[in-house]
């Protein structure tokens, strides 16, 4: 039986997002093994209390009322084995996935070049099939080791359980703690090149979008094949304000934390800008980003 130190009581979230804002936690949680987060998921069913799971909390939204129950976050439930070989890793939830790119690339192995300016970790990765460049989660990963949030064996997912598509996979309904993924990407590449084109691909990101701010990454999926920037951008909505939530004046799909935003000035902003779009062209854009403790919206 895993020893838990007590879990931290009313615990500020807007520490764990990459947003900056959100309420408090009635408990928090950070494991750094798996026995440790299989332990805490039994400590919430015994409590009888919800656990919701937090990776980096860089696609999250969370009130300013805060959270009820255990906030699980696996930020520090981080481990990673390359095998150069076979072009085989093995990483835990909470490995940030830029890092694992970095060492990818030093390996030589190609497949995670994409991933290097996506501030999340590989859990939130594979539940969201992030992407970028062209590249995403899906077109590597080979499974999933999960467990049930209301407690039960952990079991594996192979990657064609997991009903990919873009920026969506199963385990975003299902109801399902992720603490492992493996991933299959292609030995025998130049590391030097590789190193090159993942530094390029953060440069562009770095440069094009306003990473010295306070956001959640793009807010909103693409709409494809027209991009949610685009739209947002030919409406004239950037620079728009609510409290301190503004539409990014460098990238109209990022809504930035100007200095004192609340979680309510954002969540109001992406409604705002849902309804123009809406208005404009007569469908509604779809959030990337998961909002906790807000009544269920599209």
């Amino acid at each position: 039986m895993t020893q838990l130190a007590p879990p931290h009581a009313n615990a500020n979230l807007a520490d764990y997002t990459t947003w900056r804002v959100g309420g408090r936690a009635e408990w928090l949680a950070e494991p750094t093994t798996i026995a440790e987060t299989i332990a805490w998921v039994e400590w919430a069913q015994q409590q009888a209390v919800p656990c919701q799971v937090i990776g980096a909390g860089s696609n999250l939204l969370i009130h300013d009322d805060g959270l009820p129950g255990l906030s699980l976050c696996l930020r520090k439930l981080q481990d990673h084995n390359i095998d150069a070989q076979s072009g085989v890793i093995d990483a835990l939830a909470g490995e940030p996935i830029p890092s694992l790119a970095r060492r990818a690339a030093r390996a030589g192995l190609h497949g995670l070049e994409w991933a290097v300016g996506i501030p999340g970790t590989v859990g939130g990765a594979a539940v969201m099939n992030a992407g970028a460049q062209g590249g995403c989660t899906a077109e590597s990963l080979i499974s999933v080791r999960v467990m049930p949030k209301q407690g039960g064996p952990c079991f594996e997912l192979h990657c064609d359980e997991l009903n990919y598509a873009y920026r969506h996979s199963r385990l975003q309904e299902d109801n399902l703690v992720v603490l492992s993924a493996r991933f299959q990407l292609e030995p025998g590449h130049d590391p030097k090149e590789l190193s090159r084109i993942t530094k390029e691909n953060l440069n562009h990101r770095t440069t094009t979008q306003p990473y010295q701010q306070p956001s959640c990454g793009s807010v909103f999926r693409n709409p494809e094949p027209q991009k949610a920037g685009q739209l947002i951008e030919n409406l004239g909505l950037k620079g728009t304000r609510i409290g301190g939530a503004e539409v990014s004046t460098m990238h109209a799909n990022f809504i930035v934390n100007i200095g004192d935003a609340q979680a309510n000035d954002i969540n109001a902003l992406i409604q705002l800008v849902q309804g123009r779009v809406e208005s404009e062209h007569g469908f509604r854009l779809h959030p990337e980003v998961k909002r906790l403790g807000f009544a269920a919206t599209a």
